[in-house]
């Protein structure tokens, strides 16, 4: 007689549960299917972005993975926002907000459908994030499948991706670009699914999960409509199954050294200033202990690497061609930058998934040597200093200015700030700041790649700095500081500051500060008090509960 593998819906077995197994009949499960474990298929798919338009027919690969193992596997689905589609607009507060109800919403059928395993699919930004909170929350085996990456546009023999566009209305409204070659970008710009093509956000994060071992290898860097793609979220399926025979849980594969893996992957790959939030999230979830420290320890041993947009040439799709993920990861490996004992969703650790990865193709110019990278240390700079106590980060890579001080010209939305810029209102040499932005501030901490991509189009990307309490897009690239903590709407430095302080970044001191003195900021501490906090629906609920940047934007560290 096999292993009962069930973990939960052995409570179908119960006489009581007739009426249970009622409703389970009614979608297809049979008497034979009450002994198999029940393995779900957590799918984000949508029609609201091309991240996810193809999502659906990977769920039916993963189901059918599972069945063929011996699972009895049940798609469900939850939602999805573009960043890409609500960037610039009253929208994207919706986006991080999202991460949490992604990974509520698959915690809550996980466990009210008594689920043994699942498989979580994710295309999008925050889809990403949302299903590792969920697993790492998890008492079940679980897998993540990525949606996988879109592939370049083309026009007039130039690759392009969505900020190539954001970029292009910045050089539209300096007059570099007519209206036809804007509508030229914007038509070519993305070609079918996936996302966004460079080492932007998606990308960064899908990395990271494979370098924490919870994602099959290759996953990160097949494209979203390759064979490859569609064979490895058949095999993910597979996977949960044969995660359930060897008693592997996430919390086997979620330990410290399995993020330290993943900050190394992404400092090497130069990944977007979002990973340093998700990962704190999902460690938060794995209760790992993580912090901004870590990030700041690990930038200074690994170096960047990759030659990848935002500031380098090429996309996701290049670095597949040349090995993809697991070849970096076994150059990584073979050099001492990463441990090889942790644990896989394979079932494998992580050295023994490297001895049969790829190595990067001979000749290749996308992934550098380690004896000559782009920089010595990795490009995700934590700052700190009496503008950001609790730490603020940066993305330099590609930024060749090191040091910057000017006036601060302060605004309390993007908006407002949005304007200035398109009128010719901020100069060389300015500081423009975005406060109330956090994430109880926006509420949400909403991205600023619209602004930070219309100053680089406006040939200012490294003459004007552009701080936030907000975060920015992984696209995003220039002279910019994001996740400045603590946030204004709780009294963060960052809100007693006025139009005309001088305020100098220092990326090589990792310093932030205002030439303001301590006692000047008291008293204008004293005068002032923080906006009314956002109080209807889900933003509202938001903003009520979500912790501070530096921590996450965790919404459920009822300690904080």
């Amino acid at each position: 007689m096999s292993k009962d593998l069930r973990i939960k819906s052995n409570v179908f077995d119960d006489p009581k549960r007739a009426p249970n197994r009622a409703m389970l009949r009614a979608v297809g499960v049979t008497d034979e299917d009450f002994k198999k474990p029940m393995i779900g298929v957590a799918s984000t798919w949508s029609e609201v972005t091309p991240c996810n338009i193809h999502l659906h027919e990977l769920a039916e690969q993963a189901k059918k993975g599972a069945s063929e193992a011996g699972g009895v596997p049940l798609i469900f689905n939850t939602i999805t926002v573009s960043d890409g589609i609500s960037m610039g607009t009253e929208g994207m507060r919706y986006s991080l907000p999202s991460r949490d109800v992604i990974a509520d919403s698959i915690e809550t059928v996980v466990g009210a459908e008594n689920l043994d395993a699942y498989v979580a699919i994710g295309g999008c930004d925050k889809n990403i994030p949302g299903c590792l909170i969920s697993i790492a929350r998890s008492d079940v085996p679980a897998v993540f499948v990525y949606g996988g990456t879109i592939a370049p546009g083309y026009r007039n023999g130039e690759k392009l991706d969505i900020v190539s566009v954001f970029e292009g209305v910045g050089k539209h409204n300096n007059g570099d670009i007519s209206d036809e070659e804007l509508h030229g970008i914007e038509c070519h710009a993305c070609p079918g699914a996936g996302s966004c093509g460079g080492m932007y956000t998606a990308n960064t994060m899908a990395s990271a999960v494979e370098a924490l071992g919870m994602s099959l290898p290759g996953s990160s860097s097949h494209p979203a409509e390759s064979p490859d793609k569609y064979e490895d979220t058949k095999l993910a399926g597979e996977a949960a199954y044969k995660l359930l025979e060897q008693g592997i849980y996430p919390k086997h594969i979620l330990t410290k050294k399995a993020f330290e893996n993943a900050i190394t992957v992404v400092m090497a790959l130069g990944g977007s200033t979002n990973a340093v939030l998700h990962l704190l999230a999902i460690a938060h979830a794995a209760e790992v202990d993580l912090s901004m420290d870590d990030f700041d320890r690990i930038q200074k041993k690994v170096p960047h690497l990759a030659d990848l947009k935002p500031s380098g040439k090429y996309v996701m799709e290049d670095l597949y061609k040349v090995g993809g993920v697991p070849a970096v990861m076994k150059m990584l490996y073979e050099n001492g930058y990463l441990h090889g004992d942790c644990l896989t969703v394979t079932g494998k650790t992580i050295a023994e998934n490297l001895a049969d990865a790829p190595d990067l193709v001979e000749g290749q110019k996308i992934i550098l040597p380690l004896e000559k990278p782009y920089r010595k240390t990795g490009p995700l700079v934590v700052l700190k200093g009496n503008l950001a106590p609790n730490g603020a980060v940066a993305k330099v890579s590609g930024v060749k200015v090191k040091r910057h001080t000017g006036p601060a010209r302060v605004f309390d939305n993007e908006t407002k700030a949005t304007n200035a810029v398109m009128k010719n209102e901020i100069n060389e040499g300015d500081v423009l700041v975005i406060r109330n932005v956090g994430p109880k501030g926006g509420p949400g901490m909403p991205e600023m790649l619209s602004i930070s991509a219309i100053l680089v189009g406006k040939g200012l990307g490294e003459k004007v700095a552009l701080l936030t309490d907000g975060r920015f897009s992984g696209g995003t690239h220039g002279l910019v500081v994001g996740h400045i903590a603590p946030e204004a709407q709780v009294g963060g430095p960052i809100a007693y500051l006025q139009e005309g302080d001088i305020v100098t970044i220092d990326s090589e001191l990792q310093e932030i500060t205002m030439d303001v003195s301590e006692e000047e900021i008291e008293q204008r501490k004293q005068n002032w008090s923080a906006p009314p906090l956002y109080s209807k629906g889900v933003l509202g609920k938001y903003a009520h509960n979500v912790s501070c940047s530096s921590k996450g934007a965790v919404t459920d560290d009822f300690q904080a």
